[in-house]
């Protein structure tokens, strides 16, 4: 914990605990900060939860399985599928799409949260513009800043809510 009556310090530390971006500006980097944003109350339910890390891990295994058979034939992107012997916690389960921003409010109108984790890619960000590099200097990072979106995949989600959030994203593609 940090305690001031200096204005511009506690902004700049506000800032520096939460990756460096500008309150107020998600994910719009000013300077290079890091996660330091787990309180006590925070350790207390991740210490409770922890014994369940197993079972949260599989529903949300279940959860992605559900979405790659609900969403067969639609015209996006799904993640890579897990390789034999491998075993992907899907904290997220990200989708790349075409008018991902007209994807994303319709489902927001149709009641599915959505997130867009990193919209400006790091190279992109002021905190590394003395890099030097610029638009078009990383296609694929600046592409998938475009397209990507990530759906809900929390382990409690029921499996009629999974196929409600498949059939809006197959409405919005009429298919």
């Amino acid at each position: 914990m940090v305690v001031t009556s200096d204005a511009p310090f506690a902004t700049r530390l506000r800032s520096l605990r939460a990756h460096g971006s500008t309150p107020g500006r998600k994910y719009h980097h000013e300077v290079v900060g890091g996660n330091f944003r787990l309180d006590a109350l925070q350790a207390a339910i991740l210490r409770a939860k922890l014994p369940h890390l197993a079972s949260f891990s599989a529903a949300r295994a279940r959860n992605a399985a559900q979405y790659r058979t609900l969403l067969e034939g639609v015209p996006i992107e799904l993640p890579p599928a897990e390789e034999p012997g491998e075993r992907c916690i899907y904290n997220q389960f990200v989708i790349r799409a075409e008018k991902r921003d007209v994807l994303q409010d319709y489902l927001k109108q149709h009641g599915v949260g959505t997130e867009v984790y990193y919209p400006v890619p790091l190279h992109l960000q002021p905190c590394f513009a003395d890099l030097g590099y610029g638009p078009g200097a990383f296609p694929e990072a600046e592409a998938a800043a475009r397209t990507c979106l990530a759906l809900p995949i929390y382990p409690e989600l029921k499996p009629a809510q999974l196929e409600f959030v498949a059939n809006q994203i197959r409405a919005f593609y009429g298919t």
